[in-house]
């Protein structure tokens, strides 16, 4: 397993939550882990500590320095937009190739497990003619897909399912990352996409101490 596509139904819905969940349980068995988030939207450079890139660094015991930064996401927006409407916004673009071949790249060099996460949702724009679905679709990586338990979660989570079994893609595990808040509860969010989703389930509580054995079976799904 050298590479594994971290994407999701929509944004907002937990895949770092989920990444830096995993980065954590791969780390705590002594396992070479690395992470990449090519492409990062509402990216602040004064500030960048909270950010998902930062997040990531954070859980692999690396420093949040702008040039750690740079090597795991290359192509940083400063717009909470998608990212060919936040890269137009600064008279740029996102090159496709270039993103691919980047991931590759990487993914040849980790000696490791590679996370990569995806940005948004998994039908998100990075350009004019391609998607997040096009670009895990380019890379022929086994996924995970990522939801969260909100109110309205199950048409968003099959929509993206429909997308990527459309694709014949390598769909290794659906995981819901409970929402706060959430008037439906996690374990019936779960029940009912059971009936739909054609791949293992798992769901992981907020909290991430309480989420441990939930990212125990998430790595064992996706080995």
């Amino acid at each position: 397993m050298p590479a594994v596509f971290v994407t999701g139904s929509g944004t907002g819905v937990g895949k770092t939550f989920v990444a830096t969940g995993l980065i954590g349980h791969y780390r705590a068995f002594g396992r070479k882990i690395s992470a990449l988030k090519p492409v990062v939207s509402g990216f602040d450079p004064a500030s960048p500590e909270d950010s998902d890139p930062a997040m990531l660094l954070k859980a692999l015991g690396r420093s949040v320095t702008a040039d750690e930064i740079a090597r795991i996401s290359p192509w940083r927006f400063r717009a909470p937009l998608s990212p060919d409407m936040a890269a137009r916004a600064e008279g740029r673009s996102i090159d496709f190739r270039q993103v691919i071949d980047f991931c590759r790249s990487e993914a040849a060099a980790a000696g490791g497990i590679l996370l990569i996460e995806g940005i948004g949702g998994v039908m998100v724009p990075l350009g004019p003619h391609y998607t997040v679905l096009d670009l895990i679709a380019a890379l022929d990586l086994p996924l995970i897909l990522v939801g969260g338990s909100y109110l309205g979660t199950l048409s968003h989570m099959l929509t993206a399912h429909d997308a990527i079994l459309r694709r014949g893609l390598k769909l290794r595990a659906a995981v819901i990352s409970e929402s706060d808040g959430s008037p439906p509860s996690l374990d019936g969010t779960l029940t009912t996409l059971g009936n739909f989703i054609a791949a293992p389930l798992a769901g992981l509580p907020r909290d991430k101490a309480a989420a441990s054995g939930g990212f125990q079976r998430v790595a064992e799904l996706i080995a």
